[in-house]
């Protein structure tokens, strides 16, 4: 930006100086198609906001103006939309904190409940494996049994 002298200039008298355009068409901006398109949109929404028909006549047209008054539009619009664009991302963050600690949240509970599982399922495996054991034991006394039994028949045939 070119900086301004404090000394003040001599003033040209209006009849001899060109006066500044007051609008430009935006594709001289250097912006995208899509860039262009969006300031054409957001031009048109500071002038309708401020029901003034100058901005959409001159963003029907492709052109950007130039004015003070114009300019400082456009800016107060663009500084409301970035407000409420931050203040949606705010919200956004909001939401995803809270859905990130409710997944932490349900996660843990899970992780508990499934530790719980476990003990439960190596507690039944021990019962069973006690039992396996016993019914080894009970097929040992069985076999015992079986064999007396056979003995004693074999001597009650003998005596009888």
């Amino acid at each position: 930006m070119p900086q301004t002298s404090s000394r003040s200039r001599p003033q040209a008298s209006s009849s001899t100086a060109p006066s500044p355009p007051t609008s430009i068409p935006d594709t001289n901006l250097g912006l995208t198609a899509q860039d262009v398109a969006t300031l054409r949109q957001h031009q048109q929404l500071a002038h309708q906001q401020a029901r003034s028909s100058a901005g959409s006549q001159a963003s029907s047209q492709g052109r950007l103006l130039l004015d003070p008054g114009s300019l400082t539009l456009l800016g107060r619009h663009l500084e409301r939309v970035m407000g409420a664009i931050q203040q949606r991302l705010e919200q956004l963050n909001r939401a995803t904190e809270i859905a990130t600690q409710t997944q932490y949240d349900r996660a843990g509970n899970e992780i508990e409940m499934a530790d719980a599982e476990i003990a439960r399922f190596r507690a039944i495996l021990h019962q069973i494996d006690e039992l396996e054991n016993e019914f080894d034991k009970i097929r040992r006394i069985r076999e015992i049994v079986r064999s007396f039994r056979a003995r004693v028949e074999m001597l009650e045939r003998r005596i009888g």
